[in-house]
Order: structure tokens, then sequence, then C-alpha cells
């Protein structure tokens, strides 16, 4: 792996920024910390410098310049990332995304479209508004769809559409040396070369900076209908869901959600389900298909001791179940005033979900810390979040114990360390344990041709990874 190589003239990259850029480079205090952190538990970092580029072409003379005085760069977009991918642990250049927020092509007859990579998911589904069609993958907040490629994003949707790997058709990466490459395409299948785009697709700005994503569309789905059902024990719901899936029964989405996150949703709201184990599922096509597979699933509830099979038909109903959902969890940090959240997700083969949850289940039991299980338990995938005082050395400490806990339970199960939240700084020690050394030796290899001066997005993903030299403070 190559080292960060030491800054040769900060001052002469940041007069080459400022001559390329003009007030679109900041160096304020204000603008730093914003780009040296993002929603994770991690300790801040923060670069010397932010730039916001608006253009490829843009972000390609940044590299250019950054490489060629060994400055590291670091791609920022929304800021909404749970593993601290966007922190600046060696210092450089925060390179923000924001202002490339535009739609650039709908293709309504391929079902398809390109946009910037700091464009958000919400403003590419209102531009999709009267077209019939949408964009799937919902990981929960409005992140930019750059950064949700750059993490292969996933989220309640995965289920029945897939995650960013399975929706990404191509990609415009800026390379550390400046270089523009241009990945996949817009036909829905390629037997032509290696897949450069599915090795872009969740390297974490770690190989090259996303400025263009081409996009899967999907038609929206003719109806929605979603139910609800409570359980007496976590291991009944869970065992309702690995049935479902093993029957087949082709569901939308469907939501977990332990007997401590309800109890927080009975304090924060008035809707009347029990404190108990729930599920939210979420069935799509016609009204009348719909209708039989909500029948289906709640004959699988009823066998897993389910009770309370309520149906949502109207979009008010289904709003108000998915908005409860999404409100969990800051609910929970509310009844905690100062805490921080430490959100941590594995994903298992959907035969080992009950052992793996169960497991977990059992941890929290023991945490000095608040913790909750909740997930999209239809493809393995669930998380974990603790409400943890961040000045308490005994909850940080219990809580790190817990995680390394589940992270080799998943581990174990066949599973992986991180369904969607990626490996950022939190998860590089479970690299090897998961793909072992010859993979992650292969990975390396790739990051120093890439990358040869380790300059993308340092101290992310790869463990041991150098954290690079010292750079000066650029509040000039």
């Amino acid at each position: 792996m190559a080292a960060i190589e030491t800054i040769r003239d900060w001052n002469g990259c940041l007069s080459a920024l400022r001559d390329l850029l003009g007030e679109r480079l900041e160096v304020s205090g204000a603008a730093r910390d914003h780009h040296g952190h993002d929603e994770s538990h991690h300790p801040a970092a923060l670069p010397d410098a932010v730039v916001f580029p608006e253009t490829t072409e843009e972000v390609a003379a940044i590299a250019r310049i950054c490489s060629a005085h060994r400055v590291p760069m670091i791609p920022f977009g929304a800021g909404t990332g749970l593993e601290g991918g966007v922190t600046a642990v060696a210092g450089g250049v925060s390179i923000d995304m924001g202002r490339m927020n535009k739609v650039l092509a709908i293709h309504r007859e391929d079902m398809d479209a390109i946009v910037q990579a700091g464009t958000s998911r919400l403003t590419l589904n209102t531009f999709l508004r009267d077209t019939g069609l949408f964009f799937p993958v919902d990981p929960g907040v409005d992140a930019s769809l750059g950064g949700m490629a750059a993490t292969r994003a996933s989220g309640t949707n995965a289920v029945s559409f897939g995650t960013m790997r399975e929706n990404v058709l191509g990609l415009t990466v800026v390379l550390a040396d400046g270089r523009i490459l241009r990945t996949g395409g817009r036909s829905r299948k390629s037997a032509s070369g290696y897949d450069l785009t599915r090795l872009f697709v969740g390297s974490e700005g770690t190989l090259g900076i996303i400025t263009e994503v081409t996009l899967r569309l999907h038609p929206i789905p003719d109806a929605d209908l979603v139910a609800v059902a409570t359980f007496s024990t976590l291991g009944d719901a869970v065992k309702a869901v690995t049935d479902t899936m093993q029957a087949g029964i082709a569901i939308g989405r469907v939501e977990l959600l332990d007997d401590d996150l309800m109890a927080v949703v009975r304090r924060h709201s008035d809707i009347d389900f029990e404190i108990a184990p729930t599920l939210i599922f979420e069935f799509h096509g016609e009204a009348e298909e719909a209708s039989r597979t909500a029948e289906w699933v709640a004959s699988i509830v009823a066998e897993n001791n389910g009770r309370n099979f309520r149906r949502a038909t109207t979009p008010e109903e289904r709003s108000r179940l998915w908005a409860i959902r999404h409100d969990a969890l800051p609910w929970a940090r509310q009844d905690r005033p100062g805490s921080r959240f430490w959100p941590t997700d594995v994903c298992v083969p959907i035969s080992k979900l009950p052992e793996c949850i169960l497991g977990t289940k059992e941890d929290l039991a023991q945490s000095s810390a608040p913790g909750y299980i909740v997930g999209h338990v239809g493809d393995g995938n669930f998380h974990c979040t603790f409400t943890v005082d961040p000045d308490s050395a005994e909850e940080l400490a219990d809580v790190a114990r817990l995680n390394d806990r589940l992270v080799r339970r998943a581990i174990a199960c066949g599973g992986t360390c991180t369904g969607e939240h990626g490996i950022g700084v939190g998860k590089r020690d479970y690299l090897e344990l998961e793909h072992g050394a010859e993979a992650v030796a292969v990975m390396e290899t790739l990051k120093a041709a890439l990358d040869p001066h380790g300059l993308l997005n340092p101290g992310k993903i790869f463990p041991g990874y150098p954290s690079g030299g010292t750079f000066p403070d650029a509040g000039l």
C-alpha cells in the first residue's frame, strides 16, 4: 500500500485552487468544521480547505492541482454517512459536490436518468413526478446520488428493487491524477471488458471521485398496500420474515422495529400499537394482486404467533406508518438529551437472521447504553443503533465491545460487517476477517494502481492504512 507522500507546497496548492475557483474555495473554520464529520459517532477530522466545483472538468482540474502538490482529496456529498467516510484524517481538500446537482437527462422510454453526483434522491424523484417512473433506493435520508453510489447504499426498498449496485448503469469518475473516466453505459447489460462501474460503486471515494451517475429507473407501483403486525417475541417476528422470503412471496418491503423502539414510538406519537416487536409490510402491484399477497403473508404471520395484522390502504395511512419508521430513532435520541447515535449494521443470509438478531438482542440486555434493533430484514440487513453519552468512557467502551460482537457474529454466519453503511473508518478492522488476506491484498493493489500517492480519501476502508502527514492550518 502506497503511503501518503509529504505535502510539497500547500501555499502553492491553495493559490492554484483560488485561481481556478475564486470564492468557491473556502478556508473558514465554519466551512472546514461542517466538512470534517458526518452523522456518525466518529471523531471529526477537519480538511484544510473546502472547494465547490460545478462541472466534471473543474473536479478534474482540482485533482490535477492536488495531485501535483500531493494534497489529499476527500469527496463530500450530503454528509449523511454513518462510518466517518468524509472525515479528513490526513487533512487536505474536501471536494463538496453540492453545486453539481443537475438532472442532466431523463430517458423515459428507456427508463434511465443521468444526474450530476450532488443531485439528491428526492430531487430526482420530484423531477420524475409526472413520468410514471421513480428511483427506488431509499437509505432513509436525502443523500446525494453520487454519495449513495460511492457507499453502495441500500435501504427499505432493496428487497424488491435492489441496492445501488443493481441500479447504477454507468459513472463518470475523476481519477487521482485528473483523468476523466466514463464507465458502463445506458444498456441494461454488457459483456464488454472489465466491469469498472462495479469497481467504483462502493469504493467510498478511495479510487476516484464520482461526478455523474447513470441510473436505472422503475415504474411507480400500480398500488401500495401497507400492513402492520405485532408479535409476542422478537424471534416470532423474525421467523415470520424468513418464512415469507423462503416461500418466494414478492413483497415490496418489510421493516422490523423491536419492542424497545416501539416503546419510543408510543411515547412520541398517538398511534395505538402494542409495545411489542413489530413488522411493517408493503405490497406492490395491482390492488387485487396486492390484497392476495397480503392475505398470504397474514397467514404466515398467524402461524408465527403474530396478531393485529392491520392494513393501511389510504395514502395518508401509508405515509403515517412510514413516517413513524423514519422518526423512531430520532425520537429515541430525544429521550436522551445530549446523546449521540452510534449506529452499526450487518447483513446475513436470510436463514441466519433469527440467530444473529436474537444474539444481538441478548447483548443489548447487558448494554449500559440504550440500544435498538431496526432493519430492512427482508434481505437479511438490520441495524443496531445506540444512544450514547459521548462523555462516558464506560458507555463508549461497552458499545464498542457489543459492536465487535455483532460484526463477528454476522461474519461467522456467512454475512458481512456492513450491509449498507460502508467501511469508512469504523469497520476497517473487519475487512480481512470477512474477505481474507489475499482478497484485501488485491484491493490494495487496485488502490495503489489508481491512486499511487494515496491521496483519495486516505484512511478509509483499509486496515492499517496510514493516516498521512501533517498539513498546515489553511485558515489564512
